[in-house]
């Protein structure tokens, strides 16, 4: 057997090829190193990169229906905008959203940087000295004020000149009702709207002919009443310094009128939203229906799709021109100071925004409080469900006669107390004069706390 003898020359050579190819080696191995930490730090720093275009910042607005449903589809158009800050919406139903609120005011724990207020609970919190002041210089709503409805904006100011919140949707009132019932009863749309009296004979009529009833409770009279005839400066319970209304006229003749509605078994004795009134609707059994125009959407979103065309709406009788809800964003006092700042560019964004109004009252007919919406198309347009009404126009002219009416903490407290001596009147038989003057010994011992 031979074996290979390798010469000293041929392991020269193989000993350099050895030598090169660990040189080669190394060299590669060098490069590849530094191609790694070139791609590590590269991606790192792309990472970095990206993430200072990601939110920094997270806002979180507790709301309501269907101001939650708002602020959700406004957020793709804010993060064009203000793609460092992420929105997060708590939602709860709107009594124990503002429950929910006055303990976080009330600890300063779990407060929301942007808080939704219905209006009936805005005297409340405005009062409580834990909201921001949105007319103060680094927010300066002031600027703006002008911009929104004139009675939406005062019912936030308090009498020191202070601004609470910032008006977002409002609910200029409306008279819905049914045209094939008012057919069949031989009643025309002037005789609902003419005056308060001619509203309820023509109610007769109704009730005569078709079984069916004027209101769904006498409560839809008296809230209209007691806001009609409201002086400036004044609240609906309570004047500019607390001293207590209920035993004016304008709350005489709601409780005079709502008797006569009684007498007459005018009001189905239902309760807004539950199911008797829902049902009321599908059913044909209630011919008109007193509320803020935002109804008109629901109805045909919801509560009666079915009886599309045979509704339309008319100016409140006697001309009583009321507001029926409205919606507002305000600012804790107790947040971060820059989650304040950040908060006021979104409350803008939400108010101040002609393409965020008109989206809103698109999709959840929430009517807008900035003006410069009302010369929008979207006002002309024919709504299918009131038979091709150009209602909205209508909804438009009773906002430009709706006064301002001052909010006080007691509101609320006021309200239920005046709704009980109305039951105990019309259930009762109790003396409209002797329940009006029990009232306002009650308001009186709660006016000033």
């Amino acid at each position: 057997m031979t074996i290979p003898i390798y010469t000293g020359d041929k392991m020269q050579v193989n000993k350099q090829s050895h030598i090169q190819r660990g040189a080669t080696w190394r060299k590669t191995r060098r490069l590849l190193w530094g191609s790694s930490v070139a791609l590590l730090v590269g991606t790192s720093l792309n990472t970095a990169l990206s993430t200072s275009v990601h939110a920094t910042t997270t806002l979180t607005v507790a709301a309501f229906p269907s101001v939650d449903a708002i602020v959700r589809a406004a957020i793709p158009e804010w993060k064009k905008i203000h793609p460092d800050i992420d929105i997060n919406v708590i939602s709860r139903q709107i009594v124990d959203h503002h429950s929910a609120m006055t303990t976080a005011l009330s600890t300063s724990s779990h407060l929301p940087d942007v808080m939704a207020l219905e209006v009936g609970y805005l005297g409340r919190f405005s009062q409580g000295g834990g909201l921001e002041n949105l007319a103060a210089p680094q927010y300066g709503i002031r600027h703006y004020q002008s911009l929104y409805v004139p009675y939406a904006i005062a019912q936030a100011t308090s009498k020191t000149g202070a601004i609470y919140a910032a008006p977002s949707d409002i609910g200029p009132g409306t008279l819905l009702y049914r045209t094939d019932l008012l057919t069949r009863a031989g009643v025309t749309e002037n005789d609902l709207n003419t005056s308060w009296d001619s509203f309820i004979d023509a109610g007769i009529k109704i009730k005569k002919t078709t079984g069916a009833y004027l209101v769904s409770n006498v409560q839809d009279i008296t809230d209209i009443i007691i806001r009609t005839g409201v002086k400036p400066g004044e609240g609906l319970y309570f004047d500019s310094q607390s001293h207590v209304l209920v035993k004016s006229d304008r709350f005489v003749r709601a409780f005079q009128l709502a008797k006569k509605v009684r007498l007459n078994k005018l009001d189905a004795k239902t309760t807004q939203w539950s199911s008797e009134w829902s049902e009321s609707f599908k059913r044909g059994t209630l011919a008109t229906q007193m509320s803020g125009a935002w109804l008109a959407g629901h109805l045909s979103n919801w509560l009666a799709p079915n009886t599309s065309g045979l509704w339309r709406a008319a100016q409140l009788p006697e001309h009583s021109w009321a507001g029926f809800g409205g919606s507002f964003f305000s600012i804790p006092k107790g947040i971060a100071e820059q989650q304040k700042q950040d908060a006021w560019k979104l409350i803008q964004f939400l108010t101040l925004n002609p393409q965020m109004q008109i989206a809103a009252f698109k999709d959840q007919n929430a009517f807008p409080a900035l003006l410069s919406t009302f010369n929008d198309a979207f006002f002309d347009q024919p709504i299918a469900f009131l038979g091709g009404q150009q209602a909205r126009v209508m909804w438009r002219e009773a906002t430009s006669h709706i006064q301002a009416v001052t909010v006080h903490k007691q509101d609320k407290f006021a309200q239920e107390v005046i709704n009980t001596e109305l039951d105990k009147v019309l259930d009762h038989g109790k003396d409209i004069n002797v329940a009006l003057d029990d009232a306002y010994r009650l308001l009186e011992k709660r006016a000033f706390r």
